[in-house]
């Protein structure tokens, strides 16, 4: 099964201390601490501090009502229509993500809001990029559609380069490569998970960085596999076992 969690929102700190403070906070598994810096008076912050607590969700499965509660107030700030669009992908995100760890079956409403978002964020609007991944991610995880995931992952992969947004191409070239290791395609997974772990290795995302580590091994031979799962297992520790999802598949085999 497939995992993620992210959005782009303070992907790019820039020059703004206040976004810096914020993407250090969030690489490092700190969400709440990240959140506690945005004050939610505008609907840009208080979006992007819904964000934060919906990622955290995905990473701990915990802070459910947390994330609830931001988002509600994010939707009540938004005034354009592609500040509601954000908002329901934020809201489809948080029940995917329900949905996925098994924590209530929210699929139906996972799949409405982002047909929401849809209709509110147009092609090649801020936002769109983002809204396509997660689109793939339903298809891929929830309606096990392969064929459509793969669809929606190159259109954002496409819009992620255009939108300049580094942290979304790891995610693409991430499931992407997932998809050619399921279909056998050894080479294109092990370029697909290489390019997504040398991107998060440079924007310094530490809490993605032991998944992506994790899944390239998955495609080499031993030694390397080995070096890579034991590096993935030393980031796991350092950030406290999260996200929570991957310690089932850094644990070694049962000796014989």
């Amino acid at each position: 099964m497939a995992h993620t969690a992210m959005s782009d929102t303070g992907t790019t700190a820039g020059d703004d201390p206040l976004q810096t403070a914020v993407w250090r906070l969030r690489s490092r598994a700190c969400w709440t601490d990240a959140a506690a810096l945005l004050s939610p008076v505008t609907p840009g912050a208080a979006l992007q501090r819904a964000a934060l607590l919906v990622e955290r969700c995905l990473y701990t499965e915990q802070g459910w009502e947390d994330a609830e509660d931001a988002l509600r107030t994010a939707e009540a700030l938004a005034l354009g229509d592609e500040e509601r669009g954000a908002a329901a992908c934020e809201r489809g995100y948080l029940a995917y993500a329900a949905t996925l760890l098994g924590v209530r079956d929210r699929a139906d409403e996972a799949r409405a809001a982002l047909g929401r978002a849809a209709a509110l964020i147009p092609p090649g609007g801020a936002g769109r990029a983002l809204l396509d991944f997660r689109r793939g991610l339903l298809a891929e995880n929830l309606t096990r559609s392969p064929q459509a995931a793969r669809a929606a992952y190159r259109r954002a992969h496409a819009g992620a380069i255009a939108g300049s947004d580094a942290l979304l191409l790891s995610f693409t070239w991430r499931h992407l490569a997932g998809l050619a290791l399921r279909d056998g395609e050894l080479a294109e997974a092990r370029q697909g998970f290489a390019e997504s772990l040398r991107i998060r290795e440079e924007l310094g995302y530490l809490v993605g960085t032991a998944p992506a580590l994790a899944s390239l091994a998955d495609t080499e031979t031993e030694p390397e596999a080995s070096r890579l799962r034991e590096e993935a297992r030393r980031l796991f520790r350092l950030l406290g076992g999260v996200p929570t999802w991957l310690a089932r598949q850094l644990t070694p085999p049962a000796a014989a």
